[in-house]
């Protein structure tokens, strides 16, 4: 039996399919490691808050 998704899962999903589409680029254009250390950069400034930071300048 399939459940209907929430508004919220099907947001998530969308930006799911949207970072799937984005890391596929980066490896076509420059490699795994590229693509697997942006995220893993972007990641880090979330958890540190550097987001907002960038955005205040």
């Amino acid at each position: 039996m399939t459940r209907q998704l929430t508004p919220e899962e099907e947001s998530k999903d969308r930006f799911f399919a949207r970072v799937a589409a984005l890391s596929e680029e980066m490896i076509a254009a420059h490699g795994k490691e590229f693509a697997m250390g942006t995220l893993v950069l972007a990641a880090r400034w979330i958890a540190e808050g550097k987001m907002e930071k960038a955005k205040a300048n």
